[in-house]
């Protein structure tokens, strides 16, 4: 899940703005625990048609 929509419980704002403390905090873990963490769902997507498409041209090939 990428942290851009989730809204803090302390000061109500987009935690990715990092307003208060908490969401400094939670924006630190959440990109800590994925290296994807910090791609939007758009490049995710980009990503598997690449690797989708390369895959398949390795296919072809053998």
């Amino acid at each position: 899940m990428t942290y851009d929509r989730l809204v803090c419980a302390n000061c109500a704002a987009p935690v990715s703005q990092g307003r208060c403390p908490v969401c400094r905090a939670n924006r630190e873990r959440l990109q800590q625990e994925s290296p994807f963490a910090g791609l939007n769902p758009m490049a995710l997507i980009a990503l598997l048609v690449v690797l989708v498409a390369a895959l398949t041209v390795i296919a072809k090939a053998a």
